[in-house]
């Protein structure tokens, strides 16, 4: 049915996350200027570090790299959800207006890879109990740092990084 045990894994992990995309869509209303769908997308992170499966979600993350890191093809198979799931955010910023501008593709491209790995390391360290001080108002505060950085959002800044 999935082909392997590389396509099971990259079907159970593409069913968790389709979920969580109605809900930022919800939580990040479509008006709002960047700074502002910044923070409510980092707060919206931030309550899921308090569902009750925040643990277990911490538990497949770790399964699921380890699993990659020793497989090929889950690496490339995760790695393309992971890709996807990205997309979605980057044309979810791609437009919004930011200090009079207009956010473009690869400005919301640059600004997606940093908040992955940011609410990656801060919601470890939530859930782990590392960083207790991390509310909602500090992943908003930190992903809207990030987001108001010039370095970050250049507007010279060219699709490759």
């Amino acid at each position: 049915m999935f082909g392997s045990k590389g396509g099971l894994v990259a079907a159970l992990v593409t069913d968790r996350l389709r979920p969580h995309q109605e809900e930022i869509e919800q939580a990040v209303p479509a008006e709002l200027a960047l700074l502002e769908a910044v923070g409510a997308f980092a707060r919206h992170y931030r309550r899921s570090c308090d569902a009750p499966a925040a643990t277990s979600a911490l538990s497949l993350q770790i399964t699921l790299l380890d699993m990659a890191l020793h497989g090929p093809e889950l690496r490339s198979r995760l790695a393309a959800t992971v890709q996807t799931q990205e997309r979605h955010l980057i044309a979810w910023f791609t437009g919004r207006s930011h200090n009079g501008q207009i956010v473009a593709p690869h400005q919301a491209q640059r600004l997606v890879t940093a908040l992955r790995a940011l609410f990656v390391g801060l919601a470890q360290g939530v859930t782990l109990g590392l960083a207790p001080e991390a509310d909602e108002r500090f992943f908003a505060d930190t992903a809207c740092a990030l987001a108001s950085s010039a370095a970050l959002l250049d507007q010279d800044a060219d699709a490759s990084g």
